[in-house]
């Protein structure tokens, strides 16, 4: 395979052996004059079963592909990419990946050394460009350091909160000779994970003797696999838990313990009954802006213990009064040791009946509405019982994204894929892409608005050219829906440009060979969903929304977590 003699390689094929070496096999590229080099010895790889190399429409879905597939499969994947406007295309996927602590290996092609710094061209500075939103960047400048630098790429993009990396290539790094003898290495640091037993013994005594603690489930709650370690602290101490966005899926829905799903378009109970809560037990979560709501107002009742793996999380937000330091399932096995029964059945009862009042105000109405148009929680809700809670479900950012957050089960651990900390409309369909490659035999199904899907539609070529059985779902109303809703609520319902002028999707599907259906009345729903899902290949399903749909309960902009509100105020 070398090009040169058996005691040397070429950069770029030192490249692709190393990343064969570090176990990884998949990847997404978009091919291009600075990095044609490694995507030379990448094929060669994989004409030899070594790795399997998909190549989106763009490089925002290739990174979002490649997101979807790192969530769903636990394992490590890279993206390779040209200078210039290939690299600068990957900063929404890097930023996102930053945001929702996803491990993503970017490979950036750049001009030759003598030629940086004198506006060659396709060339920028990407070292500069993604320094925030990385964990770590670095330019390549001696070609012996190649496995070094991606070794250390991988262990700082999989260590501690996981996060993107990026490596910076030049052309003639790719292209020089390098000898096999000569080569760096990186040595993985020693870490000691010892967990202050004091600290474990002060957080069970508050736990223990809590009347109204409420357990806050995070992303990290999946990432470090600590699902049966949490449902064996609920059950052991009678805690009542709900869900951030991200912790959706780290445990069934139907678990008794579970009071609903936090945040702005959240659960009315969780939200409203923070403010009474003495205890928080927060759980690999940050206490981002959309659960606490005003933080000077946010549960003035609670003592807090946080445990998250990053420490600059603790303590940002909300004062904790005891923070830990540590990886979640580490802590939790320690900490499950002292943990007591305690009935709480009265603080159980407050969240039956706050759910009581959502379910007559807003889910029945939602979920089996009167009337003829079709609304987004009843598409959601029947495709939820159809899939049994059972698939896999990436949705995009936008209304259909709280709908679906609200109304899908979600009965199998780590299910849910979205994104959440940066909101990248667009997400989904590619995300979807790689959760199918990461899960080939599971049921994979992207549910996305008619605004975010023009984002990255593109990426149905990719579905189709290599036959990904991905089913997608698209609520059409017409509208950019959250903003219209805003509009509506905040605005005087001036829908100032967020009437979308949208193709026939299902059109557009048919020219990549996809088959597609719309469903504009009720009759149609049951049959249509049902058909979505029996598909053994890439299926769309356009489904025609009710234009003025709104998300309820909302907490408004501004306000405390307990003045969630379950309808929109009269605003005259």
């Amino acid at each position: 395979m070398s090009s040169g003699t058996n005691n040397t390689k070429t950069g770029a094929e030192l490249v692709a052996q190393t990343i064969v070496d570090l176990g990884i096999d998949m990847i997404f590229g978009y091919p291009g004059g600075a990095i044609m080099p490694v995507h030379d010895a990448l094929y060669i790889y994989e004409t030899q079963g070594k790795i399997k190399h998909y190549v989106p429409r763009h490089e925002q879905g290739g990174i979002h592909a490649l997101e979807g597939y790192a969530r769903a499969s636990g394992k490590v994947g890279v993206i390779f990419v040209t200078s210039g406007p290939g690299a600068t295309n990957l900063v929404t996927g890097i930023a996102d990946a930053l945001m929702d602590s996803v491990p993503v290996i970017c490979i950036t092609g750049q001009v030759a050394t003598h030629l940086i710094g004198t506006e060659a061209f396709q060339e920028t500075d990407i070292i500069n460009v993604t320094k925030p939103i990385t964990k770590w960047n670095y330019q390549i400048r001696d070609p012996r350091e190649i496995p070094c630098v991606f070794e250390k790429a991988y262990y700082i993009a999989t260590s501690g909160r996981p996060g993107p990396v990026l490596i910076d290539i030049p052309k003639d790094m790719q292209t020089a000779k390098v000898n096999l003898s000569e080569v760096l290495h990186f040595e993985i640091p020693k870490e000691s994970h010892v967990i202050d037993d004091n600290l474990i013994r002060e957080a069970t005594e508050l736990i223990n003797t809590s009347q109204r603690p409420l357990v806050l489930v995070g992303h990290g709650a999946i990432i470090s696999n600590a699902h049966e370690e949490i449902k064996e602290l609920l059950e052991k101490g009678h805690l009542p838990f709900a869900c951030t966005l991200h912790g959706l899926s780290a445990l069934p829905k139907a678990h008794p313990n579970y009071v609903g799903f936090l945040g702005m378009h959240g659960n009315y109970a969780p939200n409203k009954l923070t403010n009474e809560a003495d205890l928080l037990i927060a759980l690999g979560m940050r206490f981002d802006d959309r659960v606490t709501g005003n933080l000077k107002k946010y549960a003035p009742n609670a003592k807090v213990i946080h445990i998250d793996i990053e420490k600059s999380k603790i303590n940002r937000n909300v004062t904790a009064t005891i923070g830990i330091n540590a990886d979640l399932k580490t802590t939790l096995k320690q900490l499950n040791k002292y943990i007591k029964f305690e009935d709480r059945k009265t603080w159980f009862d407050r969240f039956s009946e706050l759910y009581s009042i959502e379910t007559e105000k807003v889910i029945k109405n939602q979920t089996n509405p009167a009337g003829d148009n079709i609304l987004m929680a009843e598409v959601i809700k029947l495709l939820s019982d159809i899939t049994d809670g059972h698939a896999n479900i990436v949705a995009d950012v936008g209304q259909h994204q709280m709908i679906t957050a609200r109304y899908y089960e979600f009965n199998r651990f780590n299910s849910f894929f979205s994104s959440g900390g940066l909101g990248t409309m667009g997400f989904a369909l590619p995300a979807a892409i790689g959760v199918k490659l990461a899960r080939p035999d599971e049921e994979v199904i992207a549910v996305i608005g008619d605004g975010g899907f023009q984002m990255t539609m593109q990426e149905l070529a990719l579905i189709a050219y290599e036959n990904i059985p991905v089913k997608i779902i698209i609520l059409n109303n017409g509208f950019l829906g959250m903003v219209r809703q805003w509009q509506e609520m905040f605005f005087d319902k001036r829908y100032a440009y967020t009437n979308m002028c949208n193709p026939d999707f299902v059109k557009l599907a048919d020219a990549y060979g996809i088959k597609g259906r719309r469903i504009d009345s009720k009759s149609q729903l049951k049959d249509g969903l049902i058909e979505l899902v029996q598909s053994d290949k890439g299926y769309l399903l356009e489904i025609i929304v009710q234009k003025e749909d709104m998300v309820f309960p909302m907490v408004p902009p501004g306000a405390s977590v307990e003045d969630v509100i379950l309808e929109s105020p009269n605003l005259e």
